[in-house]
């Protein structure tokens, strides 16, 4: 019988990191937010965890995040230089 493998996590490898040329960033409000998990099942990087904060140290700013958000409690912003 062949085990599951779990979910794969960024790793604190430099070549991972893309902080440094995300061009927005998602900030969540957290009044709006109703703690579906959505947001976290969708990231293609798997950046945001079980208390949906969103490690932005590995996070693309792709937007999949807030586009997912039933209550639109996410936005993206533009990151500031």
């Amino acid at each position: 019988m062949r085990e599951r493998l779990a979910l794969s996590r960024p790793g604190k490898a430099a070549s991972g990191r893309t902080g440094s040329w995300r061009t927005f960033r998602p900030v969540v409000d957290e009044e709006a937010c109703n703690a579906c998990g959505l947001c976290a099942q969708y990231c293609p990087d798997g950046v945001i965890d079980e208390e949906l904060n969103i490690d932005l140290e590995f996070c693309k700013g792709c937007g999949i995040c807030a586009n997912e958000c039933p209550k639109q409690a996410i936005a993206m912003v533009r990151e500031e230089r």
